[in-house]
């Protein structure tokens, strides 16, 4: 994006300069610095970031086997995001690899009479106990962070941690709206991972977000179809 700005020139009148030269240099060097992460990716980083992508891509279709990608996606992940002092994201991680069990388990036999789970819905008044729940968890985490260890923006990652937590509950229960928490989880993970100059991660949550998108539309024809 370029910003317009008039000064006067030395003849008289009004010129219009473009002073958007920095902006493109910076997303210059983010795409540099891209580029050099993928060459110089390790075996590690990049199979965690292939298995997420496959986890969310199956998870958008409703494919059980995106659990055994989540799985592995979660166990490299904790590594990675330890070693960028992300202490709270690399928690999160584990909870991903341990959900990816329990989602296993689910979405195979978690319905009634322990037949395979179908999607449903949440009220708005479950959702709004379980989001104020997540807020107040997230300033205690924020808290803690800052005044503990030396982890960089504990007060965005915190949230984006807590709300993970539910998301990622939300499904292993097939519950619809799961997807409107991830699309703004997704999208703020963008601005974490760019402050931190990671910008790979932060294109992988570009990704996701849109990925997200399409995992509600294709959930709500699934439920719909299921009341036919």
């Amino acid at each position: 994006m370029f910003k317009i700005v008039q000064f006067v020139s030395p003849k008289g009148g009004t010129c219009i300069e473009c002073s958007g030269m920095s902006e493109d240099m910076e997303l210059q060097s983010a795409w540099e610095q891209i580029g050099q992460a993928v060459i110089a990716m390790s075996w590690l980083e990049a199979t965690a970031v292939l298995a997420g992508l496959a986890y969310v891509v199956l998870a958008a279709r409703e494919n059980i086997w995106c659990w055994l990608f989540g799985g592995l996606n979660g166990l490299l992940s904790v590594i990675l995001f330890a070693q960028s002092k992300l202490y709270a994201e690399s928690g999160l991680y584990v909870y991903y690899l341990l959900a990816a069990a329990y989602g296993w388990y689910s979405w195979r036999a978690g319905g009634p009479a322990r037949a395979a789970l179908h999607i449903r819905r949440w009220s708005w008044r479950r959702h709004l106990r379980w989001i104020v729940l997540a807020l107040a968890l997230s300033a205690l985490l924020g808290w803690a962070l800052h005044r503990y260890t030396d982890a960089e923006y504990p007060w965005v990652d915190a949230p984006t941690t807590l709300f993970s937590f539910l998301a990622t509950y939300l499904v292993t229960r097939k519950v619809l709206e799961n997807w409107w928490y991830w699309i703004v989880i997704d999208a703020a993970s963008v601005g974490l991972y760019s402050l931190r100059e990671l910008y790979l991660y932060a294109l992988l949550m570009a990704a996701y977000t849109v990925i997200a998108v399409g995992g509600w539309l294709e959930w709500r024809k699934h439920y719909r179809l299921q009341a036919i």
